[in-house]
């Protein structure tokens, strides 16, 4: 007898998700800081952590362990990214991520398109040639004699300020344009950062710890094939699309690694009330009876990064506005979607004033769709801003501030009630 798909309702299909992502249930209360083991953890199952330097709150990578984990030492990120032998490194996954060296060899493929990509356009990366140019030759030279180094650094050594009139995007020196290109091709990964967030670029050979370097190379289909699983894992419940954005794969090769998978019965068919498939299901994932989770969310959290996804599954249209100009803004500069339940209920700007030791609140907004009449079931107003007062007292103490501000000119309809429930807390 034939079956068709497994049918899931929207509930069931959030809270598979939400528990494939460990953020279905609340977070383990510590009486000290949680340390290596919970970063390595994270990491494990969602497999990546997107690397992204705004730190208005706290670097983006760093947001999503504390989701997932609570209060957790950030040391314990140097200690895994430049101590030997290292359980992360950096590479270009699903953009700049951190991930482990197992996966870094699995990610050969994403590495050669990458290459192959950059000669398409001209064998030139923001006005650098790249490839067999002088340029790219030196700075390959220099780290090959001297190990670890940041792009100033190199670029000190090579001699000049590397500096063009046309300079690009951040201005980068010529010696960063080259050492973005090899770290986009995977000819070299990063032995940490120091404290001023710069990557200190080396070569894969001397960062990967030797059971990784002394493994056998990887078949390219078998490897696509195993990120394809590690994102379904992380996923629970998914479409190619989102599978293939997990590592910023081509969709084509990843439709061929679903069916493959399908075939063995890792993945399974299975069909969501309101969410267009075809959809997938890993056969590890597992939908709790209810999701009792509670946490902000990082705009670059793998929970909410595939825009589509997160407006099917949380009926909400979220976009990162930092790059918009201020007039144009809609909820405002940094905002974090709010997670309650099973349900995205709230979207709250924030910014971490380290100098005045507290948490600021520019503005905080009810998600759209949540407490509608399609929603119905989602939590009144006076109760999200409780939880949200709650969590951002939390957020506030992992971050070192003393206290949470929501100042008069704070705006959304949700402010009034948030700025209520903080009232003992203001100064």
């Amino acid at each position: 007898m034939v079956h068709g798909p497994e049918h899931l309702t929207l509930s069931q299909a959030r809270r598979a998700v939400l528990h494939a992502s460990g953020l279905d249930r609340p977070r383990q209360a510590r009486a000290r800081p949680a340390a290596d083991r919970a970063l390595q953890q994270v990491v494990d199952r969602l497999g990546l952590l997107q690397v992204d330097s705004v730190n208005v709150l706290a670097r983006a990578h760093l947001v999503p362990v504390y989701s997932r984990a609570g209060a957790w030492d950030v040391g314990a990120l140097e200690r895994a990214t430049a101590r030997s032998p290292r359980r992360l490194v950096e590479t270009w996954a699903h953009e700049a991520s951190l991930v482990t060296p197992a996966t870094f060899r699995h990610l050969a493929f994403k590495h050669a398109d990458n290459r192959a990509r950059v000669e398409r356009r001209g064998d030139a990366l923001h006005g650098v040639p790249i490839g067999r140019s002088p340029e790219v030759a030196a700075v390959r030279r220099v780290i090959h004699e001297q190990g670890a180094m940041t792009a100033r650094e190199v670029q000190e050594e090579l001699g000049g300020s590397g500096r063009r009139a046309e300079a690009w995007g951040w201005a980068w020196t010529d010696a960063k344009r080259a050492l973005e290109h090899l770290f986009l091709v995977g000819e070299l990964t990063t032995a940490g950062r120091n404290a001023q967030f710069e990557r200190r670029y080396d070569l894969p050979d001397r960062v990967l710890p030797p059971d990784v370097l002394l493994a056998p190379p990887l078949d390219e289909a078998a490897a696509r094939r195993h990120l394809v699983e590690l994102a379904a894992r992380a996923h629970g419940v998914a479409s190619v699309r989102c599978l293939a954005d997990h590592w910023r794969t081509a969709v084509a090769p990843t439709r061929t690694a679903v069916a493959e998978l399908v075939a063995e019965g890792v993945l399974a068919p299975v069909e969501v009330d309101g969410w267009r498939g075809p959809l997938f299901r890993h056969r590890d994932a597992r939908i709790p009876r209810q999701a009792r989770g509670r946490a902000l969310l990082s705009p670059f959290d793998p929970l909410v990064w595939e825009r589509t996804r997160t407006e099917s599954l949380f009926g909400l249209r979220y976009r990162i506005e930092i790059y918009v100009p201020q007039a144009a803004r809609v909820w405002g500069y940094y905002v974090l979607p709010f997670l309650l339940g099973e349900r995205l209920v709230a979207l709250v700007d924030l910014k971490a004033d380290r100098r005045a030791g507290v948490l600021r609140v520019p503005a905080a907004h009810r998600a759209p769709g949540a407490g509608s009449d399609v929603d119905a079931g989602a939590p009144p107003d006076v109760e999200v801003a409780r939880e949200l007062a709650a969590e951002l007292r939390a957020v506030a103490a992992w971050l070192g501030l003393s206290d949470v501000h929501v100042g008069p000119d704070v705006v959304g309809d949700l402010a009034a009630a948030l700025a209520r429930e903080l009232a003992p807390a203001v100064r």
